[in-house]
């Protein structure tokens, strides 16, 4: 029989993940298991539109079937079963274009799992095995098939005897090594805590023969071993035990098992409401943003289930976009089981259901800011643009449920403050919130726009990414307090009675430098923010000069400007030097504007039109 090779990309994925990718063996029977139940579930979902199939819960079932003598380890279904042709589909390539390119740009993070995030469970059954034979029964069909491999040289597909629909797996157990004891799945007892540990919530028994001591009967002293086929999983969904009887372990282990992640969940959220609609749901807040997560591939969504059925799997209308990173499920029982797509957008309890579970999560990350803060900063830092996103986007409409939840860097209190934190410091004589805008918080600190409001120890919220000002235009103010960029033009201060004076006294210098600088420029004036620096750019009107920079960069590009105003200060001496080239030489008044308008555009990291002509003006001051 004619062996059939793995493709490239699937032989070396093969490679990896027996030598690297799990970092427990033991994951290889949650693996089979969870692929069993799913056998088990699509045969259900063909009954609900198939009427010559009828589904007896009570008839479907795994079964794990350990032999020590053989050294192997079977896991059987009653499930659906596959064709020929699934298996080679399904078996012959390991995992989807773009998971070899992950796994290498994961490979330097440490205790990293990256379970869920393949198609590759059935594989990791190399891990423990020599050899892998899978022999199926699809429904339907009276013919059976093997697949057989001993790993990434290849595999082989034949005809096979099997009486009834549905797969048995068998796995060759290698034999023990000095730093694995592959006994341990050979081994009832460890295989019953395996399956207690990553699959008591499966909907299906999962029976195994065990072995027991017991009294024979009639006597009261004589013990005999008796073997009995057990149940060894609860069946009970987790979602619906009461909150006490569960421990943070326990949902840890329903996260990683039903592959929401390669993390942790940072917070979970369990809710169950009976009353106008009923539902149970379990929710997560992950701890690290998907890899995936910005990417047309990433899909929103919960996983929707009918009285324990599930119907969706990622159902996106339970989740608003900014809180797009929730992971979990909800389960309704007043749900219909075959309920389509288009219904559920227009059903109103779904709706309901919603909009509890928006008003949960709100809620669950107010108490994270409250009660443990530093997990709440861990959140925003891998999820606070998206709420910025959610601020900015559908014109604000969800501005106000989302403003307590947004975090800047602070400059006084060195690190991320909430807009209340912000309003609760705020100085008496202070009227507006001040935010710059920056490349980084280093860059923002010693930019000379800064200075003034430091002088006056006025707090500034730092904005780094490109949402911050988009988002915190369309927000406008904060509990009556308006935004104000320290790069406007008009600050918002007191007593300007003197820069309006120096304006006045100095209108024909002023108005000759923007003459030289044309149309670069709306204006030259006086500034009141510069301290130390001699000159700097702010801007006027609702587009910043950062905001221009970033319209620049996207693919439609119309070419919009922020109104640039080029600030001089009149306490440096800079100012002098002008005021005396103003009076005695106006060609070097020409090569100063353009010095000092090029300096600004450097320091706002705004490029220069003509670096040739930046240089040679450079070298003109210095000869």
């Amino acid at each position: 029989m004619r062996k059939k090779q793995f493709k490239a990309e699937s032989k070396r994925l093969l490679e990896m993940m027996v030598n690297s990718i799990y970092s427990h063996k033991e994951i290889f029977l949650r693996e089979l298991v969870s692929n069993a139940s799913d056998a088990i579930d699509k045969i259900y979902y063909k009954a609900l539109t198939d009427d010559s199939l009828t589904f007896n819960k009570d008839d479907y079932y795994i079964k794990i079937i350990p032999n020590k003598t053989k050294r192997t380890l079977t896991i059987s279904d009653t499930g659906i079963g596959m064709t020929s042709e699934e298996l080679e589909t399904n078996l012959g390539v390991i995992a989807k274009s773009g998971s070899l390119s992950f796994k290498a740009e994961n490979e330097m993070k440490q205790g990293q799992e990256i379970i869920g995030q393949f198609g590759v469970g059935f594989y990791s059954a190399f891990m423990v095995a020599d050899e892998v034979t899978v022999c199926t029964k699809p429904i339907g069909s009276e013919v059976a098939h093997e697949w057989k491999s001993k790993g990434a040289d290849g595999y082989t597909i034949k005809a096979c005897e099997k009486e009834m629909v549905g797969t048995d797996i068998t796995l060759k157990i290698k034999e023990n090594t000095e730093e694995d004891n592959y006994d341990d799945y050979l081994d009832e007892f460890r295989l019953k805590a395996i399956v207690k540990k990553y699959s008591d919530f499966i909907r299906y028994p999962i029976k195994m023969d065990i072995t027991e001591r017991k009294l024979k009967e009639g006597s009261e002293d004589e013990y005999e071993t008796v073997i009995e086929e057990q149940t060894i999983n609860s069946m009970v969904p987790i979602w619906r035990k009461n909150k006490s009887e569960l421990s943070d372990e326990d949902y840890v282990n329903f996260y990683n098992e039903k592959r929401y992640g390669y993390d942790n969940p940072l917070k979970h959220i369990h809710i169950s409401v009976d009353g106008a609609v009923r539902y149970q749901s379990i929710l997560f807040i992950p701890e690290q943003i998907p890899y995936d997560y910005y990417s047309k591939e990433f899909e929103k969504g919960l996983e929707l289930y009918s009285n324990g059925v599930l119907i969706m799997e990622k159902c996106a209308d339970l989740l608003p976009d900014y809180f797009s990173f929730v992971k979990g499920m909800v389960d309704s029982e007043d749900l219909s089981l075959n309920i389509s797509r288009e219904i559920l957008q227009h059903d109103r309890q779904l709706k309901l259901i919603a909009k509890n579970i928006n008003k949960k999560i709100k809620s669950q990350l107010t108490s994270l800011i409250n009660d443990d803060r530093g997990k709440y900063e861990q959140f925003f830092k891998s999820f606070g643009r998206q709420l910025k996103y959610g601020v900015y986007s559908d014109f604000g409409a969800n501005k106000e449920t989302l403003q307590d939840l947004l975090m800047f860097y602070s400059s006084i209190e060195k690190k991320l403050v909430t807009l209340d934190e912000y309003l609760s410091r705020m100085k008496e004589d202070q009227n507006y919130i001040y935010y710059a805008t920056g490349e980084s918080n280093e860059r923002i600190a010693k930019s000379p726009q800064t200075e003034l409001f430091a002088d006056k120890g006025y707090e500034i919220l730092y904005f780094t990414e490109e949402v911050d000002e988009f988002a915190i235009k369309m927000l406008g103010s904060y509990k009556d307090k308006e935004f104000k960029s320290v790069s406007s033009g008009d600050l918002g201060l007191d007593d300007e009675t003197k820069e309006a004076e120096i304006q006045e006294e100095n209108k024909e210098l002023f108005d000759y430098m923007k003459g030289v600088l044309n149309n670069r420029v709306k204006d030259v004036r006086a500034s009141r923010r510069l301290k130390s620096h001699p000159v700097c750019i702010t801007s006027e009107g609702e587009i910043s000069i950062e905001m221009e920079k970033i319209l620049k960069t996207m693919p439609d590009n119309q070419n919009i400007q922020a109104d640039k105003i080029l600030e001089i200060n009149p306490s440096h001496e800079v100012f002098q030097t002008l005021k005396d080239a103003y009076a005695n030489n106006l060609d070097k008044l020409t090569l100063y504007t353009n010095l000092l308008y090029n300096q600004a555009l450097l320091i706002e990291g705004l490029p220069i039109q003509d670096p040739v002509e930046f240089t040679n003006d450079i070298c003109k001051v210095m000869v």
